[in-house]
């Protein structure tokens, strides 16, 4: 279907009780030699002699207890509220397929300092930069190279979008907005502290917030999108996971590429 094309995984994998995770979750592994052989026992009335095939193994499970904003994923307008201009949000099962495979756009913020804003002017000198007319359906991928300290502390500092970037963006007729780092927003420390400092409640979620006036999705948790050779002529499949009336869902996030 995709001759002489090279597929990027721009995803990060759900990993148990990982440090890249404000909420962390669990992956209880049941394994093969263990767990997975009295498992079949108990469903067949068996024992491991007659696991003839297997040599008495059993099967390998996994059970997975995180939120669905857990490693790389979709958040649906829902996530944000519960109306999106006015109409009911939208949730994960209910947002168009079309709106998660479409042509894909990096721009590369990494000159944004961390805890900072990226604005308009910041987008639209990007645009400049890499001749590009920014199109009704594209998806937008953030770089900020975030993803390469995920396993640090240090994942959380990363610069984010405000409102006026994100209502900008939407304006535009982009419907989904991805970043290569925890939240498309700045990191929570520096809106509690710019809301500290000054009493406003608009330092608090302001591109989350955004949603509630125009609709959009997010991919968060990115990743690689270093390795996608050039700004634009790609495409993105960033698939949720069809989880019913829910407010995100994980993905496998790919860049298909043209060789």
């Amino acid at each position: 279907m995709f001759p002489n094309t090279r597929l990027i995984d721009l995803s990060v994998p759900l990993e148990n009780e990982a440090v890249s995770e404000p909420l962390p979750g669990t992956i209880h592994y049941v394994e093969h030699q263990s767990e997975g052989r009295a498992q079949m026992e108990q469903f067949f009335g068996v024992t491991p002699d007659d696991l003839v095939w297997s040599d008495g193994e059993g099967w390998a499970i996994e059970e997975v207890r995180m939120i669905t904003h857990t490693g790389t994923h979709v958040d649906a307008p829902y996530h944000y509220g519960r109306t999106s201009g006015g109409q009911p949000a939208k949730k994960i099962d209910e947002v168009p397929l079309e709106w998660c495979f479409a042509p894909g756009v990096v721009m590369d913020v990494r000159h944004v300092e961390a805890g900072s804003e990226i604005t308009v002017d910041h987008l639209r000198e990007i645009l400049d930069r890499i001749e590009y007319s920014l199109k009704p359906g594209d998806i937008i991928l953030l770089q900020t190279g975030a993803d390469k300290r995920i396993d640090s502390k240090d994942y959380f500092r990363q610069p984010g979008l405000g409102r006026d970037g994100v209502l900008w963006l939407v304006e535009h007729g982009i419907k989904v907005i991805g970043i290569d780092a925890y939240t498309l927003d700045r990191p929570f420390a520096d809106m509690a502290g710019d809301f500290k400092r000054t009493g406003d409640g608009r330092h608090i979620w302001p591109a989350h917030f955004a949603g509630l006036t125009s609709e959009y999705c997010q991919i968060e948790k990115l990743a690689n999108l270093d390795q996608i050779p050039r700004p634009h002529g790609f495409m993105v499949s960033c698939l949720p996971i069809k989880i019913k009336a829910a407010s995100a869902a994980w993905c496998r996030a790919v860049a298909i590429v043209p060789e």
